[in-house]
């Protein structure tokens, strides 16, 4: 089986190893030549910087036409235009649930383990303004463009999200007119979802830059006074992740966590190296239906709803992040004050959505809801790029997970394509599927 020492290198194992690799190195950096000033400014915040924005940035190019064109060929294909609000009442459903797990799970575990005990405030920063969440009234208002076009051009999620709806209801009750402008969408959809494909082959240096970045700006010495914390922010995570959700996936979609966490490696390190929901909207939706079997006409509708809407990540931080302020600040917390915290932190996650700097309003009313100082919040924020990576990671999770839930109920899953370990893999890849299962076959001869 010489042949299979030839065969290149699955993409995803790629990108993992870039992700490993880049926050190694970015450690080594931040160590031995924090002081270095040609390492800080030509590799650090030169080359790094510059080839991992420009691969954020190239991915946030495709978020706008991506979304708007496969929305409106979703729609179109849906044909019963009830069937919409039907997807749309079980997307909202299931984000908010999942949303009130995660906190109320990261309740539990933050009151077990109480991260902020022993925690030293003697050097911390104290000072922190918090930005002023839009009313709900305002977001509802909001949603509706009063000009499409600078909706795209601003990147307005929820307002691309209801134009898009409308117009591709539109494309469907015009009839025979209507199916010319379709076409064009059609063709036009197939022709973006190569780009996004030409992008991922790209990744792995985007990945390695932007990681080796991050944790050369972000040493461990950071991590030390706020060790507790981050470690059981990190378990409340991790938890929720695999336990909640593949509790779904097997209990009520009846699929396999296994293939499905296997399936979206991809999808978790886009989120965890550009710790953006919307960044990774390209990759999670080309994931959820070439590998996982999503119908496009799903799929089109609970992805960009989930980037913009699903704070199950967020809700893990409000949960850990209030009991670790109320415990440094000597503040005990009473039940209803835990019950606050969760209705207040699930309500939010739709009330802010789209906000710049979300996750931080979100806990600044979180913690003014029970009577703890917004300030606490600056005790954090030097961990939170980390575990903000992570929390993108878990609310990508969450996007995959819905999307595959309402699929399955609408009979818009292809179980085929979901249990197909080579499905929709790009070119190349299947072949190292082979290689790799007739290597694992040979070693057990």
């Amino acid at each position: 089986m010489q042949k299979n020492h030839n065969k290149k290198m699955s993409l995803t194992m790629q990108i993992m190893i870039a992700m490993i690799s880049g926050g190694l190195l970015g450690l080594a950096l931040n160590l031995w030549f924090a002081e270095n000033s040609f390492i800080q400014n030509f590799i650090i915040n030169g080359l790094f910087n510059v080839v991992g924005t420009i691969f954020v940035s190239s991915l946030k190019m495709m978020v706008v036409p991506l979304v708007m064109v496969s929305l409106i060929t979703g729609v179109t294909s849906l044909g019963d235009i009830n069937a919409l609000g039907r997807i749309g009442g079980k997307a909202l459903l299931l984000y908010l649930l999942t949303t009130a797990v995660a906190i109320t799970l990261a309740l539990s575990i933050a009151v077990t383990f109480d991260p902020g005990a022993g925690f030293e405030m003697e050097n911390a920063q104290t000072e922190f303004a918090a930005g002023e969440p839009p009313a709900l009234s305002k977001v509802l208002i909001d949603m509706v463009p009063t000009n499409p076009i600078s909706a795209m051009a601003e990147g307005s999620m929820l307002q691309i999200i209801v134009f898009a709806l409308l117009f591709g209801i539109a494309i469907t009750l015009t009839g025979e007119k209507g199916r010319h402008v379709l076409n064009f969408f059609n063709d036009l959809n197939v022709v973006i979802m190569k780009m996004v494909e030409i992008l991922m082959k790209l990744a792995p240096f985007g990945v390695f830059c932007l990681i080796a970045k991050t944790f050369a700006g972000q040493g461990l010495e950071l991590l030390a006074p706020l060790a507790k914390y981050f470690l059981v922010m990190v378990a409340a995570l991790g938890l929720h992740a695999i336990g909640t959700f593949s509790l779904l996936l097997s209990l009520v979609g009846r699929l396999s966590p296994w293939l499905f966490f296997n399936k979206i490696r991809a999808i978790l390190a886009f989120a965890f190296s550009t710790a953006s929901s919307n960044a990774t909207i390209p990759i999670t939706l080309r994931t959820v239906e070439s590998r996982l079997g999503a119908n496009n006409s799903v799929a089109s509708f609970t992805v960009p709803l989930g980037a913009t809407i699903n704070m199950d990540g967020t809700a893990i931080m409000q949960g850990v992040a209030t009991v670790f302020i109320a415990s440094v600040y000597g503040v005990d917390l009473s039940m209803n004050d835990y019950l606050t915290v969760i209705l207040t932190a699930t309500l939010a996650s739709i009330g802010t959505a789209g906000v710049p700097g979300v996750g931080l309003i979100m806990l600044a009313m979180v913690l003014g809801e029970v009577g703890l100082p917004t300030e606490g919040i600056a005790l954090i924020i030097g961990v939170d790029r980390l575990l903000d990576m992570i929390r993108t990671a878990v609310n990508v999770t969450g996007d995959a997970t819905v999307t595959c839930l309402i699929a399955k109920s609408e009979n818009a899953l292809d179980e085929t394509i979901f249990n197909d370990p080579q499905a929709g893999l790009l070119e190349n890849e299947a072949e190292d599927v082979d290689a790799e299962q007739n290597s694992l076959l040979d070693n057990e001869k």
